[in-house]
């Protein structure tokens, strides 16, 4: 791996020197100033559509894009807080193009820090997919349509369930904002997925590294950003139908979308979005796994209204799944469960079918939120925002209570009810000398769990309130950032010990910092350093943890003296974004103090319900360190190859060991064709991708109840194309085949893996119809 890392980075390099020699000539400048203001925009970034490549305003909001080929561009202007803005040029020669930005909304930005306002960290890493490259994944669940990224996997339960992993970590340690609202609901789970529908976002970024300032206590893995498009305000009606089919699991997804402003009503838009999805068993390359079908009814709306510098924004969501659990995952006995282990297969097998039985979850989760904002004409801004969100989670067993009458209201085993209510206010201060910008803020967050059925985690209240400080400075070619932030968060639990009632008081405070710089030498060539701190409080799960978790297959057992994780994080990478070559390369330290972990025991644990791998939730310091790598190079015209690596070690300080659960290494290689336009059609591409995923070998001797699987290399081929069926409408059509050679595999991040295979080929076709401006 050590070889495939330095002579990828060879070739980049080279590469790199190689398309530094272009001759071409053409420049692209400017200023970008405030619409309402007049006054110029610091730090807005002007780029290239299409090509990855752009810069930043200055202090005098001044821009120069240089070193271009003769031929037609379409520059983008955008920056948090601002409507984007698109300019098509025909380049001979050097250009003048001024921009003047409408002010905006705020969760219509790049970057989301705890439901406050505020821009990416310039000095970490930020990936973002949006477009066509976002559309490809339309029907999957979140954490599928993020594995595209260097650096990040997912943590599956089966194959319908999955969460995203950054750099090794997940659940809590990963804060995912969901229309500029922190997303609360049992994430502590493995088989506890994000409660959130895709479609509702046209741009999915994720900030890698601790981020404790922007986004709060728990961001020590990084962010997960999920942003709509801006609203249509004062725009004619418009939308799109989404319709995609899977042939694994016979699954079908039907999404839409209506928007527009109101005739009569200036400054004034909505948006309406739903989505259906019903899929049925899983098929592995040589058996179905029962009970594995999925049913989703999610639905939005939202509305807004400028005029000048007010802005007022209300959004509404639902969604609501009901998922199958493999029922092969719940076995009677320990000598079944290790005879499974060790056989390689399940002892349940079953046909095709759509009907979901037990063991199942049924989760809601409700989102609604309003905020309002108001940029002052002398460049200060004032913003406030309020959330409320409610998570309702129904966990039942396979078995149903032996009393008939009791049975027969098939009530769940396991009922979470959790409230969480936020309060963010914040002030964006006006540059000072055109140089220095920043933002102070205060958030709150007031939640409380009401748990019903057998127990597993108690109920609980908990209280959290964060300040925080930063500041920007941009000079010539530099940006230089720096915060602080301190969190104080209470939590008092109430269980039943011996027939009373108990309760138990924790108090967890501590600070958060960030440093960082960015240096971007030319339009082409940057490079990032950042070092932040962040910190995490033991959850109730971690705490109280005490019996079978049935989602997830395990029991799982907590630790009431466990402390709050501490991590000092150092990421830094370079990056050349050419015409014909792209290249990121990144690399990473994370120390985590007290990193808090379920460790798997050493027997299986038979209970009342049957037996189940038993875990336990245990502390240590851990290092986490890695490199990400990608590349993209135009080798001849319409034909592009590009490569991802991921390297990622993880080490015990205490124990002198490896960690188990860590994500192994990975390499994804794709090729990717794209025809000439046509006056009925364009952007048609033909892809076909590799992806290896090396066997995890760092991993404790005799640590797990299973040694991690080999190591498995899956084909992929994509191809597509979009039509102009007259001015104002497209049809989009894409065609996929995943694990094309149909291969029989397990990843060690799959917690049913002890149980089965991973899934087998899967054929999608996924439509689309837009309409309207």
């Amino acid at each position: 791996m050590n070889r495939i890392v330095f002579s990828f980075f060879f070739v980049i390099t080279s590469l790199i020197a190689r398309a530094q020699t272009s001759d071409c000539a053409c420049f692209v400048k400017g200023v970008v100033k405030d619409q309402h203001t007049g006054q110029p925009i610091v730090g807005a970034t002007v780029l290239i559509v299409g090509q990855n490549s752009g810069v930043f305003t200055d202090e005098n909001g001044r821009y120069e894009l240089r070193n271009l080929c003769p031929g037609a561009y379409t520059l983008e202007c955008r920056i948090i807080g601002y409507n984007p803005f698109r300019e098509k040029l025909d380049l001979t020669a050097g250009h003048e193009e001024n921009f003047n930005l409408l002010e905006q909304e705020v969760h219509l930005k790049d970057v989301e820090i705890t439901a406050h306002r505020t821009d990416a960290p310039s000095s970490q890493p930020l990936s973002t997919i949006s477009g066509s490259d976002l559309e490809k994944t339309r029907g999957q669940n979140l954490a599928e349509s993020l594995k595209g990224f260097t650096g990040v996997t997912s943590l599956q339960t089966g194959s319908s369930i999955s969460k995203p992993v950054i750099h090794g970590l997940h659940s809590n340690r990963i804060l995912i904002m969901n229309n500029g609202v922190r997303q609360e609901g049992q994430q502590w789970g493995s088989e506890h997925a994000p409660e959130i529908d895709p479609f509702i976002a046209t741009r999915l970024s994720v900030v890698k590294g601790a981020a404790g300032v922007r986004y709060g206590s728990d961001a020590i893995g990084g962010v997960i950003l999920v942003e709509p498009e801006e609203l249509p305000f004062d725009k004619s009606l418009s939308g799109e139908l989404n319709a995609v089919g899977f042939t694994n699991g016979r699954q079908g997804v039907l999404s839409g979308t209506l928007q527009g402003g109101i005739k009569g009503f200036k400054g004034f838009g909505w948006r309406a979005q739903g989505t259906i999805k019903r899929g049925g068993n899983i098929r592995t390359p040589n058996y179905f796994l029962d009970n594995t079908g999925i049913s989703e009814k999610n639905f939005s709306l939202a509305a807004g209204y400028r005029k000048k510098g007010l802005g007022i924004d209300v959004f509404y969501s639902r969604f609501d799944t009901k998922i199958g659990i493999f029922s092969g995952s719940h076995i009677g006995s320990v000598t079944d469960l290790l005879s499974v282990i060790e056989n390689g297969e399940p002892f349940v097998k079953s046909g095709f079918s759509y009907n979901i039985g037990r063991p199942n979850q049924n989760v809601s989760h409700e989102l609604i939120k309003a905020e309002t904002h108001y940029h002052f004409q002398n460049g200060n801004r004032f913003q406030w925002t309020i959330a409320r969100q409610l998570n309702d989670r129904n966990e039942f067993d396979l078995h149903r209570p032996r009393n008939d009458s009791i049975a027969a209201l098939n009530h769940p085993e396991l009922t979470f009810k959790l409230t969480t209510l936020t309060n963010d206010v914040i002030w964006d201060h006006k540059p000072i000398a055109g140089k220095l910008a920043g933002q102070l803020g205060i958030s709150t967050l007031y939640q409380y769990n009401l748990m019903d059925g057998r127990p597993l985690i108690p109920n609980f209240n908990q209280f959290n309130i964060g300040f925080f400080w930063m500041e920007r400075y941009v000079k010539n070619g530099w940006e230089l950032e720096a915060g602080m932030r301190y969190d104080y968060r209470t939590l008092t639990s109430f269980r039943i010990v011996n027939r009373e009632k108990v309760s138990q008081d924790f108090k967890f405070s501590n600070f958060s910092g960030t440093l960082g710089a960015t240096r971007n030498f030319s339009e082409k060539f940057s490079a990032r350093l950042n070092f932040g701190t962040a910190w995490r409080a033991p959850n109730v799960s971690e705490l109280f943890s005490d019996g079978v978790h049935h989602g997830a297959a395990a029991f799982e057992k907590g630790d009431a003296t466990l402390q709050p994780e501490k991590a000092l994080n150092t990421i830094a990478s370079i990056k050349y974004a050419g015409p014909k070559f792209t290249a990121e390369l990144g690399g990473y330290y994370n120390i985590i103090s007290d990193f808090i972990y379920l460790k798997p025991q050493s027997e299986p644990i038979l209970t009342v319900r049957g037996a189940f791998p038993y875990f336990k939730y245990t502390q240590t310091d851990a290092t986490f360190k890695g490199i990400d790598l990608s590349a993209s190079w135009e080798i001849v015209k319409y034909t592009t190859i590009s490569s991802k690596l991921s390297y990622l070690r993880v080490y015990d300080q205490r124990n002198n060991n490896y960690l188990v659960m860590i994500p192994s290494n990975r390499i994804d290689n794709q090729i990717k064709y794209e025809l000439p336009e046509d006056a009925k059609w364009h952007k048609a591409y033909f892809s076909i991708g590799n992806l290896f995923v090396a066997q995890q070998k760092r991993v404790p001797p005799a640590s797990d109840f299973m040694a991690p699987p080999k190591a498995y290399s899956l084909w992929n081929v994509q191809t597509g194309t979009t039509f102009n069926l007259s001015e104002k409408q497209q049809l989009e059509v894409g065609i996929a085949v995943q694990n094309l050679f149909n291969v029989a595999y397990r990843d060690y991040l799959n917690r049913f893996r002890y149980y089965a295979d991973d899934m087998g080929r899967n054929v999608s076709l996924r439509l689309k119809w837009k309409f309207g401006a």
